[in-house]
């Protein structure tokens, strides 16, 4: 399936995340996204290098700038399962805006077009890097990373898409 592209849909699927009465909820993307002006970003690993130390933490240091550009909802989604995604995220003490989104099966980032393959490396199925912005369902930027690289994906890249 090909990645998906400005001018499409995202489609609708079901995420995993703890509440804060620590209970397993379920959300779909389309409830996430209907009618707001969000950002969606995935990452290949929580407690990854790269993950972990540049791509989340530029989100959570620019929640407040990227809120004043008109978006309502960061979301983070990663293939790992809610435990450690809600385990993972407690260790951004400062995060007041980004949401954790476990993909546990990777049944979205299947759905949309990003899946990365690093069973080599034992990893298994995985996300690319990505970051949308999505307004009302349509995607309007699709910044996707080629394979491990960390260059269009950072919160400082969309942060310049939506200046212009």
């Amino acid at each position: 399936m090909a990645p998906i592209a400005v001018g499409d849909k995202i489609p609708d699927g079901v995420l995993a995340y703890f509440d804060e009465e620590n209970k397993l909820q379920q959300v779909s993307a389309h409830s996430l996204a209907a009618g707001k002006k969000i950002i969606l970003f995935g990452v290949p690993g929580a407690f990854t290098p790269t993950c972990s130390m540049q791509h989340v933490p530029g989100f959570v240091e620019k929640a407040e700038e990227l809120k004043g550009k008109g978006i309502d909802e960061i979301i983070c989604i990663s293939v790992n399962d809610p435990f450690v995604m809600k385990e993972w995220s407690k260790t951004y003490t400062n995060n007041k805006h980004v949401k954790f989104l476990a993909d546990g099966s990777a049944k979205y980032t299947y759905a949309l077009g990003l899946e990365l393959d690093l069973s080599e490396k034992g990893l298994g199925i995985r996300s690319r890097r990505f970051a949308l912005v999505c307004d009302n369902l349509e995607v309007k930027v699709a910044n996707i990373e080629e394979g491990g690289s960390f260059e269009v994906s950072s919160a400082e890249e969309i942060l310049k898409s939506l200046e212009s």
